[in-house]
């Protein structure tokens, strides 16, 4: 089945989706409304708790900031950049041709991240994020011989025995450091150029949303949803952290797959499966990215890119393995090393509940009116997955399955008692997939909710400092 087949471009740019006008406006408020709530509680019950004992470990919780109100340099670009895109994204979005849709999305996200990272100024903000005492920059010299670095790797997990890896190092797979081993490697080397590396990486990873929609829910769903991902909310963190990278590289998974799946290409099915292989050593908890790309062969109903996906996969693994790498032996030694930190002393019964809060102010209000109409949809959307004898899932149906499968598998996250705290930086590789879902809202009310998500990343980027 051809991409083309999917979309749904019979249906005038500027009319409301199907069910887009469900009991008005009122029900998308009240659900915004909620996600305010949410936080508010969370910092209040927060603050009270950290207070008393300090075990939150987090200054302002539900984030892992300090309040610290402020001005910089990347101040007025990150108003600009706002401003552009409240009054003209919808009306480019629905207007430019696809692949300038697409190069523009980026540039636009690229500018937003950079633009945020910047209201710390160039040293603060994006040359020094990486080179703390957690960051992967710190044990670059340790990886000079490449295979016997990877064969000690699991020795230096634990606190405990000499050596013991930074944070961020002993907390994620071998891949993310080599990473920056290898940009070091080719000349790239220092905080600068990881940074612009990372933010440039993560800013792409619009584009391969889009990509994805578009082949499984059709365009007019992508350009909907294009002003969201450019002006998203977690862009705060994005561009402080090495996990706007590694939620790109998840996205360019999924994205691939759903290329694969619909224009029957064995080659994007190879791709699509090594960056999966590669996203599994870049973090331990994105396996979960698992979810939304069975939920792609389920939209599309069919196998066919499985035995490639598989094949280039087990790539990765497979070589890490035989250099001395083994992850099933690595993650029981991180869960041991969590729980010697932080993870030890924060409280799940906060945190199970405030991680919710974090990521509704990473992924803004909008969206969590477009996860209201998703939750909505969700019966019908899935039954006719699921019916045998029903045609596949297209248009609203298929966005509905996709960004389900990205909330289950946050919520799994959430669960699992692994992500206490930090959350609106390490679960990105999720929040990219719930911003979709703000193409479920009505036309005429999109710049409104541009302008609610924009005044969230500017207000938590101006008034706290996320420590990342």
């Amino acid at each position: 089945m051809k991409t083309e087949e999917r979309s749904d471009s019979s249906r005038p740019a500027d009319e409301p989706a199907a069910g887009a006008g469900r009991a008005g406006h009122r029900p998308d408020l009240a659900a915004a409304g909620v996600g305010a709530l949410l936080v508010a509680v969370a910092c209040g019950v927060g603050w009270a708790w950290q207070s008393a004992d300090g075990r939150l470990q987090a200054q302002w919780p539900p984030l892992l900031a300090s309040w610290h109100p402020h001005v910089g340099p990347g101040t007025p670009a990150a108003l600009t950049v706002a401003a552009a895109v409240v009054a003209y994204g919808p009306a480019l979005a629905d207007r430019l041709p696809w692949r300038r849709l697409l190069l523009t999305a980026w540039a636009t996200a690229l500018a937003w991240i950079f633009s945020l990272a910047l209201i710390e100024g160039w040293y603060r903000g994006i040359a020094r994020r990486l080179t703390t005492k957690h960051e992967y920059l710190r044990v670059i010299d340790r990886f000079d011989d490449i295979p016997a670095a990877l064969r000690g790797f699991t020795d230096h997990i634990v606190v405990g025995p000499p050596g013991n890896w930074p944070a961020h190092v002993a907390g994620h797979p071998p891949g993310a450091t080599l990473t920056f081993v290898w940009l070091d490697r080719i000349g790239l080397g220092g905080g600068a150029w990881a940074g612009v590396f990372c933010i440039v990486l993560g800013a792409s990873g619009v584009a391969a949303v889009l990509i994805a929609v578009r082949a499984l829910a059709g365009e007019r769903l992508a350009r909907r949803a294009a002003p969201f991902l450019a002006l998203a909310p977690f862009a705060v963190w994005t561009g402080t952290s090495a996990d706007g990278y590694f939620a790109a590289v998840a996205a360019w998974s999924i994205a691939l797959l759903a290329v694969a799946a619909t224009r029957r290409s064995p080659l994007a099915a190879c791709a699509s499966g090594l960056l999966f292989g590669w996203t599994c050593y870049l973090s331990y908890g994105l396996p979960l990215i698992a979810l939304p790309l069975a939920t792609v062969l389920l939209i599309t109903r069919t196998t066919r890119p499985v035995l490639p996906f598989l094949a280039a996969a087990l790539t990765v693994p497979l070589a890490f393995t035989l250099t001395g790498f083994a992850w099933w032996e690595a993650y029981p030694l991180l869960v041991e090393r969590y729980y010697q930190g932080a993870g030890g002393v924060r409280p799940y019964t906060y945190w199970v509940w405030g991680n919710l809060a974090a990521a509704t102010l990473a992924v803004g209000l909008a969206t969590t009116a477009g996860l209201r109409r998703t939750l909505t949809a969700t019966p019908s959307a899935a039954l006719g997955a699921l019916h045998p004898r029903r045609p596949a899932p297209i248009g609203e149906a298929a966005l509905t399955l996709l960004v389900l499968a990205a909330l289950l598998a946050l919520l799994a996250a959430d669960l699992s008692g692994m992500s206490k705290a930090e959350t609106e930086r390490i679960w990105q590789p999720f929040y990219f997939w719930l911003l979709p879902a703000t193409a479920l809202l009505p036309v005429r009310g999109r710049r409104g909710w541009l302008g609610a998500q924009a005044g969230v990343a500017l207000l938590v980027n101006h008034l706290v400092w996320t420590g990342w």
